[in-house]
C-alpha cells in the first residue's frame, strides 16, 4: 500500500511517500522559520497562507522526485490535529480533495500519534509494549503503548509543555526564534551548579508534570541578575544550563516511575524536544542503569514531518 502523507499543523509543510512493503520512499520538508523569526514566534495567519502556497508544489515535487504518478497512490494521510486551525484546514482540504479526485481513502492522523510512531521509521524498531515520552512545543505526555492505536495516558503536563517552557525562556532571555534549540545551544556554554532550579512535582506521587512554575523561577532568576548589574552572556548561559538540567532530570524521574509502575524496561522518546541533548543523555543514563532499551527517531523526524504522518496513516488504512 502506497500512502501520501501531509503534515501542516504549524510552521512546517511536510510531504512524504510511504510504502508498507518498501518503507519510506520520499520525504520533503519546507520550514517557515525565516518567515516567523522576525516576529519572535509563529503567526498563525502567515503560517496558513504559506501552507497554501507550498502544499501543491511540494506534493508534485515529491511525486516527481520519486518517479511515481499520483494515480499509483492507494491512500492519503493528513494531520487532523492538534495544531493551528488554519494550517490544519489547508492540509485537510488538499488531502481530502485529492483523495476524492483519485477515488482513494483519506485518513486523518492525530499529530501526537505521528510523533509517537516516528521511531518505527528506523531500521531497528521498538517492540510492543513500551513507555513513550512525548515532548513537543504543545504537549508533554507519558503513554503506555501496547500496539498501534492501543494507548494509555499515564501522565501529562498540567500547564505549560516542556517545549513551550523552552520557547518562553528563550523569549525572556531574548535568544530569538526558534527558542528551544537556542536555549540548548547556549546551555552548552553554561556552568553547572551556579544556579540550582527546582524539579517540579517530583515530590508528589503520580506521573503528571508542571513547567509553568519553572518558567517563573527562570524569569525571577534573570531579573535578579539584571537588577544586580549582571546581564552578561555567561549569566544567560548559566541560567539556560540550570533550566535545561531541571527539565531533563524532571522528565527522567517521571519516566523512571512510569517504567516501574508498568513493569516495563523499554522507552520511546519522540516529539520536537526529543532532539534535546541533555534529555537524551539523562534518559540514556537511566536506561543503561536499568539495562533497558531507549529508542528515538532520527533528528530530522523529531520535529514535524510528513514521514511520520504517512507511516501512521498507512498503519490505520491497513487496519481498515
Amino acid at each position: 500500500m502506497l500512502v501520501l502523507g501531509i503534515e501542516s499543523s504549524c510552521d512546517e509543510t511536510g510531504i512524504a511517500l510511504y510504502d508498507t512493503e518498501k518503507g519510506l520512499i520520499a520525504d520533503t520538508l519546507y520550514t517557515q522559520v525565516e518567515l516567523h523569526a522576525q516576529y519572535g514566534g509563529v503567526v498563525p495567519e502567515l503560517a496558513s497562507r504559506d501552507h497554501i502556497r507550498k502544499l501543491t508544489p511540494l506534493i508534485l515535487q515529491t511525486l516527481e522526485d520519486a518517479g511515481i504518478s499520483k494515480d499509483a497512490l492507494d491512500g492519503i494521510a493528513y494531520t487532523s490535529g492538534p495544531g493551528l486551525i488554519g494550517a490544519l484546514l489547508t492540509g485537510t482540504s488538499v488531502a481530502r480533495s485529492l483523495a476524492y479526485a483519485l477515488d482513494i481513502p483519506a485518513v486523518g492522523v492525530h499529530h501526537m500519534e505521528g510523533h509517537l510512531l516516528a521511531p518505527m521509521l528506523e531500521e531497528i524498531q521498538p517492540e510492543f509494549p513500551f513507555i513513550c515520552l512525548l515532548v513537543s512545543g504543545g504537549h508533554t505526555m507519558i503513554i503506555r503503548v501496547d500496539g498501534i492505536g492501543q494507548y494509555k495516558l499515564l501522565g501529562e503536563t498540567l500547564d505549560d509543555a516542556a517545549g513551550e517552557a523552552f520557547d518562553k525562556t528563550a523569549k525572556l532571555l531574548e535568544l530569538g526564534y526558534p527558542g528551544g534549540p537556542n536555549v540548548s545551544n547556549l546551555a552548552l556554554k553554561g556552568e553547572s551548579g551556579r544556579y540550582i532550579f527546582p524539579r517540579p512535582m517530583i515530590d508528589r506521587p503520580g506521573l503528571d508534570m508542571s513547567f509553568s512554575g519553572l518558567k517563573t523561577f527562570t524569569r525571577n532568576t534573570w531579573l535578579k541578575a539584571v537588577s544586580e548589574g549582571d546581564s552578561s552572556e555567561q549569566t544567560k548561559a548559566d541560567i539556560c544550563r540550570a533550566f535545561e538540567l531541571s527539565v531533563a532530570e524532571t522528565l527522567t524521574i517521571k519516566c523512571k516511575r512510569a517504567l516501574e509502575q508498568e513493569g516495563l524496561n523499554r522507552i520511546v522518546v519522540a516529539g520536537g524536544v526529543s532532539a534535546n541533548r541533555e534529555i537524551r543523555a539523562k534518559l540514556d543514563q537511566l536506561m543503561k542503569k536499568r539495562r533497558g532499551e531507549t529508542f528515538y527517531p532520527r533528528l530530522e523526524f523529531c520535529t514535524d514531518n510528513g514521514a511520520m504522518i504517512a507511516y501512521a496513516g498507512a498503519q490505520r488504512l491497513l487496519a481498515g
